[in-house]
């Protein structure tokens, strides 16, 4: 079972953090490898960076003060060679005392040593900071010593959506419309922000207790970008990435909507809609490759997966000065009421069986069986070097407010449960390689070989914006997963 992607950004596995380019799944060749380190004067010159002296203890100037002492360590929920993610308690006072987070430690010197490293911890921090909505996962805190950086968020004991698509297979339809309506909404906000997410993917989606929707991960994300602008860094994990982010022509919002095309279509047939043996192969599918729509997918999913998937971005469903909105007037949605969407009054199709708001039930054994220690921080960088991280230090302002007020106790309802209903196939198993990836915005793949369907109906996508390709790519496409009869909607309103 994988942690939640929330805990992926930036970590890599212990032995390996120097990364195998011939064996990633989220590649970046946008600038040069910084062998020797970063230019640390460049970075310090580089406008809105300002000279602070840090010291080990947190900097929160007339603000709550938080340190690491004030957390309990209660679980490890993954670690890697940036550092470790930890279920954590918070014992002091102010808003959150006794509440359950989760503690994103990250070790300044690795972090450090790759100015993309530092750039995608920062952009994930201030995206965080900045952006607030029902379905993106909260900051509460992030602080730092001398030697690590520290992010406190909400912990959402549903664990991933990749986990409990795996344990399905598939999805219905109504399942897979649910979580795409959600995620929908999560996407449309961080475009109006200026912020391109470029790394949708299961394993970046989260549950919350009552099974509602929460994107994590930001270190990937794009900040600052008009409606009109384009950027060329070429990151993101293979299987669900745009066209025009491989072939470095630049791109846009549009890629989202790329990604979330690739998303459904692995919701609906159980693997991403072109995967092959190796890297290279799979980037050459996704340039050239003919689309597998299964015929049991009703008109509406293989109409909007064909309009979402789409090589021309000019052609592609959301590519326009609306954004999202032509996407959520598809007929695939003519069930979903956007209002009820919003303020979350659809119910989950699964809702997680909790034991409380400890329960780690949703995340991999092999990491909370582990007894939680936070190594002592004894890896003190030079001043000149923490500087890249001024600015970090951060409280969110419901904090500040709930300090303010006098400490209410209040009575905690009982949770009710409600179990998962079952896809009506037959369950198969989703392969992939790596289950808890702590790579550099990487992550376990979901590549497979696949074989031709004599079901299956193929449609040859454009290749506008494509570059040349061998004809041998073709020689294989996707396998089909499942046969399933084509579901009933439930939509309870």
């Amino acid at each position: 079972m994988a942690a939640p992607g929330l805990f992926d950004l930036e970590l890599q596995e212990e032995d390996a953090i120097e990364c195998d380019q011939s064996d990633d799944d989220a590649i970046e060749v946008e600038e040069s490898q910084y062998e020797q380190g970063p230019d640390l004067n460049a970075i310090l010159q580089a406008e809105g960076i300002e000279t602070l002296q840090l010291s080990d203890s947190t900097v929160n100037p007339g603000r709550e003060k938080v340190r690491p002492s004030d957390f309990q360590l209660l679980k490890v929920l993954g670690k890697g060679g940036y550092g470790k993610v930890f279920q954590v308690r918070k014992m002091t006072g102010g808003r959150g005392g006794g509440n359950i987070f989760a503690m994103k430690v990250l070790k300044k010197a690795t972090i450090v040593r790759n100015q993309k490293d530092t750039a995608h911890t920062k952009a994930e921090r201030n995206i965080l900071e900045a952006v607030k909505h029902p379905f993106i996962v909260d900051l509460v805190y992030a602080f730092q010593t001398g030697g690590k950086l520290y992010l406190i968020l909400e912990y959402l004991s549903g664990g991933e959506l990749f986990m409990h698509l795996e344990r399905e297979g598939i999805f219905m339809e109504d399942t897979a419309c649910f979580y795409i309506s959600e995620i929908i909404l999560a996407l449309e906000h961080l475009h109006s922000e200026g912020i391109i997410y470029r790394d949708l993917k299961p394993e970046n989606i989260l549950l919350d207790s009552y099974g509602h929707v929460k994107l994590t991960d930001f270190g990937l994300c794009k900040e600052k970008i008009q409606d009109d602008s384009v950027t060329h860094t070429f990151c993101g994990t293979i299987e669900y990435m745009a066209p025009e982010i491989l072939t470095r022509t630049g791109h846009a919002k549009a890629v989202d909507w790329w990604s979330l095309g690739a998303l459904m279509y692995d919701m609906l047939t159980g693997a991403p809609p072109f995967t092959a043996e190796n890297r290279k192969k799979t980037i050459e599918k996704i340039l050239k490759g003919k689309l597998n729509l299964p015929p049991y997918l009703t008109p509406d999913a293989r109409d909007l997966i064909r309009k979402l998937l789409k090589r021309q971005v000019s052609q592609r469903l959301g590519s326009g000065p609306d954004d999202g909105e032509p996407i959520k007037r598809h007929l695939f949605f003519k069930h979903i009421n956007w209002e009820e969407v919003i303020n979350r009054k659809l119910e989950p199709p699964f809702k997680p069986v909790l034991s409380g708001d400890d329960d780690v039930s949703q995340f991999d054994s092999k990491f909370t069986k582990q007894t939680p220690v936070d190594s002592p921080d004894d890896n003190m960088l030079s001043e000149s070097a923490n500087m890249v991280f001024e600015g970090f230090t951060y409280v969110a302002p419901s904090v500040l407010e709930e300090l303010a007020r006098p400490s209410v106790v209040k009575a905690r309802s009982p949770r009710k449960l409600i179990h998962n209903p079952h896809t009506g196939g037959p369950f198969s198993p989703r392969a992939m390689q790596n289950p808890f990836s702590f790579t550099n915005g990487a992550d376990s793949s979901h590549s497979q070989d696949s074989t031709n369907s004599n079901t299956a109906q193929y449609e040859q996508m454009d290749t506008s914006n494509s570059i040349p390709t061998s004809p041998q790519q073709q020689n294989q496409t996707h396998q089909q997963q499942q046969q399933q009869q084509n579901p009933t909607w439930n939509w309870k309103h």
